[in-house]
C-alpha cells in the first residue's frame, strides 16, 4: 500500500485540499499527525467532509494544539512539547495520505523541525505548490531541502490558477514528477473534490 507525505511550499496554499483529493482519489486512509489550532474546523474534519467514499479512515492526531501558531509555539502555550517520537504512524492495510503543517521549515519544538518528521517516516513526499509571484523560488527550495535531507519525491501538484511557464521552468529544472494541476474550484463539495481528482496521474 502506498504511503505519501503532502508537504507544501509554504502555509495556506491548499494542502488540506489537495489532501482530500488525493484521499478521495486512492481512497486511502488520511492522518494529519499535528494539528495547530481551529480545533472545531481540523483539517482532519474538512477532509471527512470533503470525500464521498467509504473505505476511508480518519485517524486521530497525535497532537492536537489549541493556537493557530507554528506547532512549536502553540505546543509551548499549550504547557507541552511535541516530542517526535510520540508521533506513531497509524496502523492501516489502506493507502495512506499524511498531511503536514506548513512547510517544510517549520519548528515543531526548539530542535526539529515538520522535514526531521518526514526523514522519520521514511514514506514519499508529494509537493504541493500554487503559482504566485515567489513560487518559482519557494518550490525549488523545497525540493532543493527534501533532496539535501535524501527524501524520496513522487512528484509534485500545483494547486488553483494555472502558469504554463511558471510549471514549465520549474519542472525542466528540478526533472521532478508532475502529477497534475488541480484548477481553481468555484465550489468545493465533495463532488468538486471527486472531480478534481481526474486531473491528477499517480
Amino acid at each position: 500500500m502506498a504511503k505519501y507525505f503532502v508537504t507544501g511550499i509554504g502555509t495556506g496554499i491548499g494542502k488540506t485540499l489537495v489532501s482530500a483529493v488525493l484521499t478521495e482519489k486512492l481512497k486511502a486512509d488520511y492522518w494529519k499527525p499535528i494539528q495547530s489550532g481551529d480545533l472545531e474546523n481540523s483539517d482532519s474534519l474538512t477532509v471527512r467532509d470533503l470525500i464521498s467514499n467509504e473505505n476511508t479512515s480518519i485517524h486521530r492526531e497525535s497532537y492536537r494544539l489549541t493556537q493557530p501558531l507554528s506547532p512549536h509555539l502553540s505546543a509551548k502555550l499549550d504547557g507541552i512539547e511535541i516530542e517526535l517520537n510520540q508521533i506513531k504512524m497509524p496502523e492501516t492495510t489502506n493507502n495512506l495520505i499524511i498531511e503536514g503543517a506548513g512547510g517544510l521549515m517549520v519548528p515543531l519544538n526548539e530542535e526539529q523541525l515538520l522535514i526531521d518528521l518526514i526523514k522519520d517516516f521514511n514514506v514519499e513526499v508529494i509537493l504541493v505548490s500554487q503559482n504566485y509571484l515567489g513560487s518559482i523560488n519557494h518550490t525549488l527550495l523545497s525540493i532543493n531541502l527534501l533532496q539535501q535531507y535524501q527524501i524520496k519525491i513522487k512528484g509534485i501538484i500545483f494547486n488553483g490558477v494555472e502558469n504554463q511557464e511558471t510549471q514549465r521552468y520549474i519542472l525542466q529544472y528540478s526533472k521532478i514528477k508532475y502529477l497534475g494541476n488541480i484548477p481553481q474550484m468555484e465550489i468545493i463539495n465533495k463532488e468538486s473534490v471527486k472531480q478534481a481528482g481526474e486531473f491528477l496521474s499517480l
